[in-house]
């Protein structure tokens, strides 16, 4: 079965440089694949890629070494498992509140006597190799989401559980949770002690832990405190900011050359 880098990485202490993509297009996906992104995440949750679009992006990932991952919309056994069916090798699932969540995620992304995910990997097997059935299990990155005040008060007992890969922090639904300002990366102080006390727990649990930036600069200052999945920014955002960027220059020196020949 193809190795999954991201847990290659992991092993050997390095961090994840992962993309975001909110773009429901193969074409964007592929050209973010060639960038040289370590994984990149599709975006099922938030935004308009639905499941077919997903199935293309995943395709134009697999034109590279780019690990494909995917955040599911929820906690559902259906989209967890298509998703995996369709080649994910990571699956990012939202709002994780308990054990008993933590416990149906690992279930439904594990095959039998491990977990309930039913079998029929019809483009996984394409992706992973023929022997995908019997190395799947130990393959798949199973991440779940910890950003509300619950998971806070049942973070101990959700990572604890057996199969649980990596958690990942979304910094914007926790700050809500806390009463706080929604953001990536200036964290109100009591959001920024939970993130920290999440990581601290992680590493207490042997669990890899990750977490959604708006910078590369804050993205970095997370690795150098021990996180090992850092997301920067998405397909969406980029586009625009380059764009705001051309544009700018462009109305800067016709602005310069109108002034210059009054």
């Amino acid at each position: 079965m193809r190795a999954n880098r991201l847990r290659t990485l992991w092993q050997s202490g390095g961090a994840v440089v992962n993309g975001w993509l909110a773009i429901p297009n193969s074409f964007s996906a592929e050209t973010m694949a060639h960038q040289g992104w370590d994984s990149l995440t599709i975006d099922l949750q938030h935004g308009v890629v639905d499941y077919q679009a997903m199935v293309g992006m995943l395709q134009a990932i697999s034109t590279t070494d780019t690990v494909p991952v995917v955040r599911v919309p929820w906690l559902e056994p259906g989209i967890l498992m298509k998703t995996l069916d369709a080649g994910a090798y990571g699956v990012i699932c939202p709002m994780v509140n308990t054990r008993e969540e933590a416990q149906k995620l690992v279930a439904c992304t594990h095959y039998a006597p491990r977990g309930m995910r039913s079998f029929g990997p019809v483009r996984a097997l394409l992706y992973g190799g023929a022997d995908y059935p019997q190395h799947a299990n130990d393959t798949i990155v199973t991440f779940a989401m910890i950003e509300t005040a619950k998971a806070l008060d049942n973070l101990d007992h959700i990572l604890s559980v057996e199969g649980l890969d990596a958690i990942y922090i979304g910094p914007s639904d926790l700050s809500l949770a806390l009463g706080c300002t929604p953001t990536f990366d200036d964290l109100d102080p009591k959001a920024a002690e939970a993130v920290d006390h999440i990581l601290a727990r992680a590493k207490v649990h042997g669990v890899v832990a990750g977490i959604h930036n708006g910078s590369p600069e804050a993205a970095l200052k997370r690795i150098a405190k021990g996180f090992q999945f850092v997301t920067v920014s998405s397909d969406a955002r980029l586009m625009a900011a380059g764009a705001q960027q051309v544009v700018a220059k462009m109305r800067a020196g016709q602005a310069s050359k109108s002034t210059g020949s009054r």
